[in-house]
């Protein structure tokens, strides 16, 4: 089994809590997304980010408008629905939950 494939699927299973999270903040670019993503040493590039903020969409959880740019093509800002307000409130209880068991298993072994 390669450690690679395991790490992959971890980001996986919260990248899309913290875009939410990102979005939560008020409305915000793609790139700003994949800017802040990047710094916070999330390995991710943009064909990933974009299905999943179509994916997003479609589900109900975000809602764009675009703006005109004067340096380029109209761009896309993001922002949270209500529902993707509940969803985002409800990822952060599951998270703080795993966060607090993982921890709690991890400590007792390192004893």
């Amino acid at each position: 089994m390669k450690i690679e494939n395991t790490q992959v699927q971890m980001r996986k299973g919260i990248l899309e809590y913290c875009i939410l999270k990102i979005i939560s903040r008020g409305e915000v670019y793609a790139s700003d997304i994949l800017e802040e993503l990047t710094e916070a040493k999330m390995i991710v590039v943009e064909g990933t980010v974009y299905p999943l903020m179509t994916r997003l969409k479609n589900a109900g959880l975000v809602e764009y408008r675009w703006e005109e740019s004067t340096s380029g093509p109209p761009r896309k800002y993001f922002k949270l629905t209500k529902e993707g307000e509940s969803f985002t409130d409800q990822l952060g209880k599951t998270w703080d939950e795993l966060q607090q068991s993982t921890t709690y298993i991890v400590k007792k072994a390192d004893q």
